[in-house]
Parts: structure tokens; C-alpha cells; sequence
């Protein structure tokens, strides 16, 4: 099992940043890709980026492309995404999850592959 706790979030102006943390406890020591997904009001829970284990595969869902940046500290099993020209439509609830994996160099964007979810973070962006 794997427990994960969401913080970082909260409300900002269109063009702010913000840097979002997942810790992980419990079972730690295997590998385990991570990815953060969103969900706004009214809609579907999306993908937004993943990292492998190993640091070395970042997927970005394309709306973040160029202003999200994930990346991890196993040291600390903090996983982070630094959210860079916030945009008003980047406003939802943001999770993380893992996906415990035999191979540490992989990441993928299917959420019904993540078995271990974080509770949710606030992000709101005001125009």
C-alpha cells in the first residue's frame, strides 16, 4: 500500500505559478510511476502528467505542455509539478496517483492504471 498526500495548491491570478508536492508513504520501496491528473466541476477526471520511476519518462497532456514541469525526489518520495502561466482553465482539483511498476522507466497517462490516488488539492485560477 501506498499513501499519498497532495499540497501546494490554492488560489492564484492568471499568469501565476504555483508548485504542487505528492508525498508517498508506506510502501515506498518498490517502483512506481506517478502521474497527476485534474478534475474540474462538472467534468471527467483528466491526465496531466506523469514520470517514471527512474525520472528518466515525463509524459504532459498538451494543454501543459511548455508551462508544467513533474519531476520527483525519491530521496524524499515527493513527486512535484511546478505549474508555470497558470490559465484560468487550469482551475480544478488536482490528484496524484501511482502506478506501482516492474519497469522504473515507466509512465503512462491510463488512469485505470493508477491503483493509489492522494485525497486532492485546490487550484484556482482567477482572470
Amino acid at each position: 500500500q501506498v499513501q499519498l498526500v497532495e499540497s501546494g495548491g490554492g488560489l492564484v491570478q492568471a499568469g501565476d505559478s504555483l508548485r504542487l508536492s505528492c508525498a508517498a508513504s508506506g510502501r515506498t520501496s518498490s517502483n512506481y510511476a506517478t502521474g497527476w491528473f485534474r478534475q474540474a466541476p462538472g467534468k471527467e477526471r483528466e491526465f496531466v502528467a506523469a514520470i517514471s520511476w527512474s525520472a528518466g519518462n515525463t509524459l504532459y497532456t498538451d494543454s501543459v505542455k511548455g508551462r508544467f514541469t513533474i519531476s520527483r525526489d525519491n530521496a524524499k518520495n515527493t513527486v512535484y509539478l511546478q505549474m508555470n502561466s497558470l490559465k484560468p482553465e487550469d482551475t480544478a482539483v488536482y490528484y496524484c496517483a501511482a502506478d506501482p511498476s516492474f519497469y522504473s522507466d515507466y509512465a503512462t497517462s491510463r488512469i485505470s492504471e493508477y491503483d493509489y490516488w492522494g485525497q486532492g488539492t485546490q487550484v484556482t485560477v482567477s482572470s
